[in-house]
């Protein structure tokens, strides 16, 4: 985990949040890395870090330093140097002009340094001009202009300077976070996966039950799009409605998506639940879907998303609702068809978000002033995504909905847009299912510490063990940005298969009220769909102290 988590992490931050051309005249650019702790100084060349990555020797020069790299980590560290970034420099050049890609910028500028700095810089200009902020962007934005040559090595070729400074100190301050934060991870982990193992009462579970359960159903759906508009929102977007053949009314699940992603990021789920017998909804949120994501990286938005969609995002599933509603009693096709008294929720990330939002969550402007703006040190880069909450209008939104019986949150990231406070005020059955390589929305701060905070009975923490913010998430044609095989994840297929049988648990026993299916989110049913590198382990207490 801990030798995969800054490549992971760099790589996720481009993919989640989308990644004028800023040049240099003069034809500079880095011949050495200088590397700097306090007053002692030593540099390495760009051709030796070059000839390494492409064949794996290690000259002279390299020798001294690989002393303390350990060979377990080397092949990694290869494969970083190396590895192509799906961006060009259009997109590049978007991204980090907008204000989260700024925000980045700032932070790893901390650590790379132009050679030329000077002291005693007070305003925001002078300071990035003496830090690497300026040399960082020009370097990402022409690294990126050849086709396939986006990578680590010939964003150095490209620094508008001969020396690169490389702060140790900082680093190894950014460094120790990154190893508290995935100490704490693990520690917790830990925990829940042990308890989650005590919790089991040891009887093994049928493969035959377990096949059934992860396998489609028996009913054969229609599936119906269509395009709504709130007039008093002026906002419009698209529905798929899912509607299997059965004889009587029958329960709605709304399916709500991420960040950059859309309605097919989720259709195995739909496709999934409506042949269990659900009515399935799964809008497209216009302010933070793929097409947004593809008008930053065109140049026609400057934002990654507008704060407002904190807002229109629940809303959007209200009215989706309420249009559901009116259909079942004025469209013959649907007259009879749709239970409105059995409703659930399921979102990723913003979607999670969205989910815990119906479900009772408030957003907490206190937290949000308190977290916000985000400290350059930061390694949680879905805070970039929530303080971006605090530019909207300090009012009560009222964003719940009772129709809501239960809500699956998967990666949702909460840990300052909500806090303890408005975790509280969730009543509804709730189910949080966090990914423990999750380096876009961190398990520790974003889930499991989250999960201590509700205190409705019905709750469930899901840990997939080895799974990404991206394992769930079926891959798009419309996708801006092609995510690589080492951010999405082991096994995706698989993380499928345990979000369709995850949300088919829930939303039997707490929409439709089917007891049969209880069992189906205890401990030794859950525990029993475990394979290999990506298996699931599942509580419903934990103690916020004994994390600590």
């Amino acid at each position: 985990m801990q030798k995969s988590f800054c490549l992971n992490a760099a790589l996720s931050c481009l993919i989640t949040c989308g990644l004028p051309v800023f040049t240099l005249n003069r034809a500079v650019s880095a011949e050495r890395l200088k590397l700097s702790f306090g007053i002692v100084e030593r540099s390495v060349s760009v051709d030796s870090l070059e000839t390494y990555a492409k064949t794996g020797e290690v000259n002279d020069e390299l020798a001294a330093y690989f002393k303390y790299v350990p060979k377990e980590n080397r092949g990694a560290l290869r494969e970083a140097l190396l590895a192509p970034i799906p961006l060009n420099s259009v997109q590049i050049s978007q991204f980090l002009y907008s204000p989260i890609g700024e925000k980045l910028l700032e932070t790893l500028s901390q650590v790379v340094q132009s050679e030329f700095r000077s002291r005693g810089q007070t305003t925001r200009d002078k300071y990035r001009r003496s830090s690497g902020f300026y040399g960082t962007r020009s370097a990402l934005i022409l690294a990126a202009r050849k086709k396939n040559n986006f990578n680590i090595i010939n964003i150095l070729r490209k620094f508008p300077s001969q020396t690169i400074s490389i702060d140790l100190f900082r680093s190894l301050e950014l460094g120790l976070r990154a190893r508290n934060i995935i100490n704490r991870t693990q520690k917790a982990v830990a925990l829940i996966n042990e308890k989650s193992l005590n919790k089991a009462n040891n009887r093994t579970v049928s493969d035959n039950i377990i096949s059934d359960t992860l396998r489609k159903g028996e009913f054969t759906y229609q599936k119906d799009r269509v395009t709504l508009t709130d007039v008093r929102r002026i906002r419009s977007f698209p529905l798929d409605i899912y509607l299997p053949q059965t004889n009587k009314p029958s329960p709605v699940i709304v399916i709500s998506h991420g960040l950059g992603s859309d309605r097919t990021s989720f259709v195995y789920l739909a496709e999934y639940l409506a042949s269990k017998g659900f009515v399935v909804a799964v809008p497209e949120h216009p302010g933070s879907n793929a097409q947004q994501l593809q008008a930053l990286l065109g140049g026609i938005a400057d934002e990654v998303t507008e704060p407002r969609e904190f807002v229109d995002r629940p809303l959007d599933v209200k009215y989706v609702l309420d249009y559901l509603e009116d259909l079942s009693n004025s469209d013959s096709a649907y007259k009879e068809r749709l239970n409105m008294e059995q409703v659930g929720v399921i979102g990723q990330s913003f979607g999670g978000y969205t989910a815990l939002a119906l479900a009772g969550a408030e957003i907490n402007f206190a937290r949000l002033q308190n977290n916000c703006p985000v400290n350059e040190n930061t390694l949680n880069v879905s805070l970039l995504l929530q303080c971006q909450a605090l530019n909207l209008p300090k009012i009560d939104y009222q964003l719940s909905d009772s129709r809501i019986k239960a809500a699956v949150a998967i990666n949702p990231v909460v840990s300052s847009v909500y806090g303890k406070e408005s975790f509280s005020k969730i009543k509804t059955p709730v189910m949080i299912v966090a990914g423990t390589a999750d380096t876009v929305a961190p398990a520790y701060p974003e889930q499991i510490i989250p999960f201590t905070w509700l205190t409705n009975p019905n709750k469930y923490l899901v840990l997939m063990n080895g799974g990404t913010h991206f394992s769930v998430i079926a891959e798009s044609p419309d996708s801006p940005i092609p995510v690589p095989s080492q951010v999405i994840g082991p096994s995706p297929n698989l993380a499928r298969a345990y979000t369709n049988f995850l949300a088919l648990a829930m939303f039997k026993t707490y929409v439709t009220n089917n007891s049969n299916y209880q069992a189906y989110l205890n401990a030794n049913y859950i525990n029993s769909l475990g394979q290999g590198s990506l298996f699931l382990r599942v509580v419903n207490e934990l103690s916020n102290e004994k994390l600590r």
